[in-house]
């Protein structure tokens, strides 16, 4: 644990706290602190120009997650105009960069004209009014620009949406060329998705390492089905880190948790240059935490499941520290943090 404990100590020159590619709450939480810091400036007034009533930043912050699907209600018109019009859509909110490198390439191993750090720059250049046929070739509208900006600013926080573990024929991480990958060599696990935690022993050491959270009483429910027995390495960074982010310090909602980190004056690392520009530099920020979020973690042995649609896919067993849950929630609450500072800081920028 001695190696978490120094990419942890790299990863916070880039945030460093006064005391310390997500879910709802994840996203809701980067959304709330940007709403927070551009308060009173022109950023805040031409957001609202571009947001609906009753919307905010936090509000509108899963709005790139909910069109793929109805689980947060029925499709809009204008998330139905989208979709159709970015058949891609789903592939705009992460790059796969191998975790192991520790800059985002252009056309490097993983990455695609319209990943996350493409999409980012397009949205950036859009609200900046040099949206064109070469920089805007989705043709994003300003407020779906915004909007994606929103979300994604919170995405490319996430290590998994950035860094992703490929796994070699004969077992263990490695750095594949593009020749591996297509010879089968080596193989991606999707972000994380196909790497299995050990569901059961991960929520009995968590117990014994996280506080609880805060009794609230719940209305009746109908009976829960068997808890599984396995959870996505994707889904713990992108859900199950950020509840324990919020209940290690307190907070019982992402806006309550966006005031407590900022009362706690973070310094967050400057951006340079021109703004259309900083996703590069995010994505080699998260990519320091990618190590982090793969160190002493070791995949078990291939083996293969079948999708409800019967495609076959590999999944890989996952042995992570027993400590893990201590040092990926504080990792996970110092990238929120960025996510929501940064998505602040690009805004002033766009519109100082």
């Amino acid at each position: 644990m001695k190696k978490l404990a120094c990419i942890l100590a790299l990863s916070s020159a880039f945030v460093s706290l006064n005391a310390q590619a997500w879910g709802n709450d994840g996203h809701r939480a980067v959304g709330a602190i940007a709403d927070q810091l551009i308060k009173g400036s022109n950023a805040e007034k031409q957001v609202r120009a571009l947001l609906l009533p009753g919307e905010s930043l936090a509000k509108v912050a899963s709005w790139a997650d909910c069109v793929k699907g109805t689980y947060c209600g029925p499709q809009t018109e204008e998330m139905v105009a989208y979709t159709t019009a970015n058949p891609q859509h789903s592939e705009y909110h992460y790059t796969d960069v191998p975790f192991q490198l520790s800059h985002y390439e252009d056309h490097g191993v993983g990455t695609t004209d319209h990943d996350i750090v493409q999409t980012l720059k397009q949205c950036i250049a859009v609200l900046q009014g040099k949206g064109d046929a070469t920089t805007n070739p989705h043709n994003f509208t300003p407020r779906q620009a915004l909007l994606m900006l929103t979300h994604l600013s919170g995405d490319i926080a996430q290590p998994l949406h950035v860094g992703e573990g490929y796994i070699g024929k004969n077992g263990g991480f490695v750095v594949p060329t593009q020749k591996q990958l297509d010879d089968k060599e080596a193989f991606g696990t999707t972000g994380g998705n196909n790497l299995q935690l050990d569901d059961i022993k991960l929520t009995a050491k968590s117990a014994e390492l996280i506080p609880a959270a805060p009794e609230e009483e719940k209305p009746a429910t109908t009976p829960a089905r068997p808890a599984p027995t396995t959870r996505a390495f994707h889904s713990y960074w992108d859900t199950t880190v950020v509840n324990y982010a919020f209940r290690r310090i307190g907070a019982r909602t992402p806006e309550q948790f966006a005031q407590m980190v900022i009362a706690g004056n973070p310094v967050v690392a400057a951006n340079t240059g021109d703004p259309v520009t900083w996703p590069y530099q995010w994505a080699d920020q998260t990519l320091t935490v990618a190590k982090l979020a793969y160190t002493d973690v070791v995949p078990g042995p291939m083996g293969q499941q079948t999708s409800k649609k019967g495609e076959v896919y590999n999944v890989w067993p996952l042995a992570i520290p027993d400590n893990y849950p201590v040092p990926s929630s504080a990792a996970a609450r110092a990238q929120l943090i960025q996510g929501g500072y940064h998505l602040a800081a690009v805004l002033k920028a766009i519109w100082p």
